[in-house]
């Protein structure tokens, strides 16, 4: 399978912005093993805001514009020597693009996109995407790596994208304030209903939230590609997601 995996700022950081090493070491282990099975393999990765505001040690997450974009060029270097120190000790190769909403929207730009990950694949390479936050500004960004992530998966063609978050999955309620609230395991359709589940923003590091994992479903389902939110706090349950096993919930494309 050709698989686009998203990993939240809740998955990689602490709360702290610190970078949380065991369980990035876990996810780029998972990664490495798959791409060994024959997957091909893309990740899309938040963090780079939240990595600048711990190396920088900022108090908390910047909200004015230039601190963000100077905390994310920080975090940048950061987050991608990492993913290719720990991909290298598996004997992979990983490649940073940084994108903007511009390109996906400007043809020429798109086809540039397209045929460079084609060719990334083909080479064998794990490749790492993250929006561009050191430029974007509200003209061109994407907006959240939801978003992007089900973008990409729909621009390469991909059969599955997995959101890791740091929530099992989509409730029939908000499980952090509702005791009753029910996971639900399969969407097979995305009805009104199902949408309003959609909530807030998530983590107070990350911009997504359950309304941005919608939002990717329904990219995602339109285009022929299946879609799972799972939890990233254990990345090896993406053995089981590959599967077909029953994780978290999955969004099933939908039929001609």
């Amino acid at each position: 399978m050709r698989i686009v995996i998203k990993v939240g700022t809740s998955t990689l950081a602490h709360a702290s912005g610190r970078l949380n090493i065991r369980r990035v070491e876990e996810l780029c282990k998972v990664l490495s093993d798959l791409k060994n099975s024959g997957h091909e393999v893309i990740l899309v990765s938040s963090g780079a805001i939240a990595m600048g505001t711990g190396k920088l040690s900022l108090r908390e997450k910047p909200t004015d514009i230039p601190t963000k974009q100077a905390a994310a060029a920080v975090g940048q270097c950061e987050l991608m020597y990492v993913y290719d120190k720990l991909f290298s000790e598996y004997n992979h190769v990983v490649a940073q693009l940084l994108m903007t909403g511009s390109d996906f929207s400007n043809d020429e730009r798109h086809r540039n996109f397209s045929n460079t990950m084609a060719r990334l694949l083909e080479l064998g390479v794990l490749p790492v995407i993250n929006e561009n936050d050191t430029v974007s500004t509200d003209e061109i960004k994407v907006g959240d790596n939801d978003t992007l992530s089900a973008l990409v998966a729909v621009s390469v063609g991909a059969d599955l994208l997995v959101l890791l978050s740091d929530i099992d999955g989509l409730y029939t309620a908000d499980p952090r304030t509702d005791p009753n609230a029910k996971l639900i395991g399969e969407v097979r359709e995305l009805t009104p209903q199902v949408m309003e589940l959609g909530g807030g923003a998530g983590s107070s590091l990350g911009t997504g939230g359950m309304k941005t994992k919608l939002h990717a479903a329904q990219i995602c389902v339109n285009s022929h590609c299946d879609m799972v939110i799972a939890n990233g706090e254990k990345p090896a349950l993406l053995y089981d997601v590959c599967e077909g096993k029953p994780v978290g919930t999955r969004f099933y494309q939908m039929s001609n």
